[in-house]
């Protein structure tokens, strides 16, 4: 048995992952896929490719993508969600922001530097024609760090995944001003390389058992009121997620990819651009 660490956000995106495991299709490949829950979401994911914490990471792609221009020794081997993100823009529940274009000059909450939430903030700021030099950022790590900080005023407003952030606006605790897709596929699957250089069968029965799962996701009988139930989620709204999420079972194109850094390099997200050899791996 293949001992395997992965690490993902612990969304509804990921609960193919989480059924696979369940239903022991990883142990009928001989892999022992060990999955840890990473809530600080994709900076801190970066991080454990960097160390060694984890082989593989299920996790949003302008993230990684950034990461290893900046060094990280990590491929994006696959997509594995088509359709954008879509990012709800949060202020608390009291604040004195009643409209996106009220935030120009606000505090932007995010989870930590490089993660989705920053990028993001970037994205969003450009689409408004604001001046992203001005942005001031505040650390929060979580989204209970978040509520901490949008409830008493250290910032403004927070980028979250709409759905997974609905709950606390359905509570009062979060407004939502507005929505910001991401431009791109928001998942991929990396892999540390010294990890995929020496377990590419590994790693290619690993692609093959998901994607059997994720094809047939959304046939599932009652797959709407399961996430509905593990993610604390009303059902209509899980079912509007569903309809807008598509997953994939197809590598990173070279041409998405050079569309993703030209859009990161302008914002000023990153200095440089790789190439397609540097950044994505066949398995």
């Amino acid at each position: 048995m293949k001992t395997i660490k992965i690490a993902g956000v612990p969304e509804h995106f990921n609960l193919p992952w989480q059924l696979c495991i369940e239903n022991g299709e990883f142990d009928k490949i001989g892999i022992d896929l060990q999955w840890t829950d990473i809530a600080e979401g994709t900076g801190k994911m970066c991080q454990m490719l960097r160390d060694g914490e984890t082989d593989i990471a299920v996790i949003l792609t302008e993230g990684i993508v950034k990461d290893i221009i900046a060094g990280n020794n990590t491929s994006i081997v696959q997509v594995y969600v088509e359709s954008p993100l879509i990012w709800g823009i949060h202020v608390g529940a009291q604040s004195k922001y009643n409209s996106l274009d009220d935030l120009e000059n606000a505090k932007v909450a995010i989870s930590r530097y490089g993660s989705g939430s920053h990028l993001m903030a970037y994205v969003n700021a450009k689409n408004q024609n604001w001046n992203t030099e001005n942005i001031e950022f505040e650390i929060v790590n979580t989204i209970d760090g978040a509520v901490d900080a949008l409830t008493n005023g250290t910032a403004d407003y927070f980028l979250w995944e709409r759905f997974m952030t609905k709950p606390l606006v359905d509570k009062g605790v979060f407004h939502r001003v507005a929505d910001c897709p991401t431009p791109w596929p928001s998942f991929v699957i990396a892999v540390r390389n010294e990890f995929l250089e020496s377990n590419k069968q590994s790693v290619a029965l690993l692609l093959e058992t998901i994607n059997n799962t994720t094809i047939e996701f959304k046939d599932i009988p009652s797959i709407d009121r399961t996430l509905a139930s593990k993610f604390n989620q009303k059902q209509d709204d899980i079912k509007e997620w569903l309809s807008l999420t598509k997953w994939s079972q197809k590598p990173l194109q070279e041409k998405v990819l050079n569309n993703i850094q030209n859009q990161l390099f302008d914002l000023k997200i990153i200095d440089k651009k790789g190439t397609f050899a540097d950044i994505v791996k066949a398995v």
